[in-house]
């Protein structure tokens, strides 16, 4: 009799161990070089099985798909092919204890069902304002866009001075929001309780505004600025006189394109700016963040060398579906030649579909226009004053590439007007920070860099309308 106990028992313990429920939320942090990420692993029943997606709130990223899901006396195993990783973990104690594996390097990652707060963002301002802030709209009649944004006006005088914010690289909102950071909403606050009146507006495609962001390129987002700047002009507590231009990153871009074109542009801010074509800027920018991440120096020599050459081929060939099979071509000989270059061949992406993921991301018209646009030509026809602000620590617009190209560029165009700052330890979002890795954005609780904010309303108050 107790042997049928005992071995009723231990049926019962299998029987458990093997049916265990794992799925809901189940929340860990990654430890990188210089920053930890928090991480949400969501884990649904399937049919057969289990079904996942991954969320990383610290870089903006949710419904992280995982193709594959897999546990199995305890361990779990998730293949996640969009970001190149593999998640293996057992289950012990409530908790799974594993190692995310993303582009051969190894991290330790824990996951529990006990969730962590993220960081505060003490900078974004609250209601009630002491200015006013009206919802409007406007048309982008050439392009048959209607853009929805946010005018904020000072609360006492007239004939304001205004600006008009224009987003980097991506579709944004009017805040220009990224992992629960609103920049452009503390830059709007601040320059408006200065006396400046402030348009922000949604990209085409994004919140309120109509048109579609994707196939869109650079030239295009000009139009839309252009509209802006055509409704500012319309309204009579502005101006027209002194209005400007504040662009982030690509919108830093954008702006000298728009100013070159219309001669009554009062001021242009460039906010990380760049004065070199994007393959430029995309070549120090994967040297920087490989370094500061830890990859090996061969692996950084060899991303350089083929994405040189790749760049190169998207500047010489006008057609695109030349391009389309001159780039495969190309990639096809380059994994032949670095077998290493595949660096997701280890999540089980094959040669042939990492070629693919390429030639889509290369032959896109946003990558495309950018790559072959050299922002100096613009720059050299500039007239207007023109400050142009970039961080020590950004790795993704470098600034001494860049400032170095724009003073350059400003210089042959004989514009005399010209402010530049190199600002210590801010990074691209202009945070001060400490490593300026893209991971180390989201956990930092600065918004926008007071010195930063400071130097532009001077700028504009003292020398631009001046």
């Amino acid at each position: 009799m107790k042997k049928l106990l005992l071995l009723f028992v231990l049926l019962l313990t299998v029987n458990i161990m093997y049916s265990q429920d794992i799925t809901g939320d189940w929340y860990g942090t990654l430890e990188i070089p210089g920053a930890k990420l928090r991480m949400v692993l969501h884990i649904n029943e399937a049919e057969k099985g289990y079904e996942a997606t991954l969320d990383s709130p610290d870089q903006g990223a949710n419904g992280i798909p995982v193709a594959k899901t897999e546990f199995v006396e305890n361990n779990l195993r998730l293949e996640l092919p969009n970001i190149m990783a593999v998640y293996t973990g057992t289950l012990k104690d409530g908790k799974f204890e594993g190692i995310f594996n993303q582009m051969g390097q190894e991290l330790k990652l824990d996951f529990s069902k006990e969730k962590s707060e993220g960081p505060k963002r003490p900078q974004h301002p609250t209601e009630p304002f002491p200015y006013k802030s009206e919802e409007v709209t406007f048309q982008n009649k050439e392009q048959d866009v209607t853009l929805a944004g946010t005018l904020t006006l000072p609360e006492k005088g007239n004939a304001f001075a205004a600006a008009i914010l224009i987003t980097g690289s991506g579709p944004q909102n009017r805040d220009e929001e990224i992992l629960e950071h609103k920049p452009f909403l503390v830059i709007a606050d601040y320059l408006t309780r200065h006396g400046i009146a402030v348009l922000r507006y949604d990209d085409r495609g994004v919140g309120e505004s109509t048109g579609e962001f994707s196939g869109a390129t650079s030239a295009d987002f000009a139009t839309d600025v252009e509209a802006a700047f055509s409704y500012l002009k319309t309204r009579k507590e502005i101006n027209s006189k002194r209005i400007g231009l504040i662009g982030h990153s690509e919108g830093g871009m954008i702006a000298p394109m728009v100013a070159t074109k219309h001669k009554n542009v009062a001021f242009v801010v460039m906010l990380a700016g760049t004065g070199v074509d994007l393959g430029e800027v995309l070549l120090v920018q994967q040297e920087k963040i490989f370094e500061a991440i830890g990859y090996d120096e061969e692996f950084i020599k060899i991303n350089k060398e083929v994405n040189t050459e790749a760049y190169q081929l998207i500047r010489d060939t006008k057609d695109a579906n030349e391009l389309e099979s001159k780039l495969e071509s190309y990639f096809t000989d380059a994994i032949r030649k670095y077998p290493n270059f595949n660096s997701q061949i280890n999540q089980g992406v094959s040669n042939k579909e990492y070629i693919q993921m390429l030639v889509d991301t290369y032959t896109d018209p946003w990558m495309r226009y950018a790559i072959s646009h050299d922002p100096a030509v613009d720059l050299k026809k500039v007239k207007c004053p023109v400050l142009a602000l970039n961080g020590t620590n950004d790795l993704q617009v470098d600034a001494a590439q860049n400032l170095t190209a724009i003073k350059s560029a400003l210089a042959k165009g004989k514009n005399k007007k010209v402010t530049i700052h190199e600002l210590e330890g801010l990074n691209h979002l202009f945070q001060e920070s400490e490593t300026g890795l893209p991971t180390e954005y989201g956990l930092i609780e600065e918004t926008f860099s007071p010195t930063a904010l400071e130097i532009m309303k001077d700028w504009i108050l003292e020398k631009a309308l001046k």
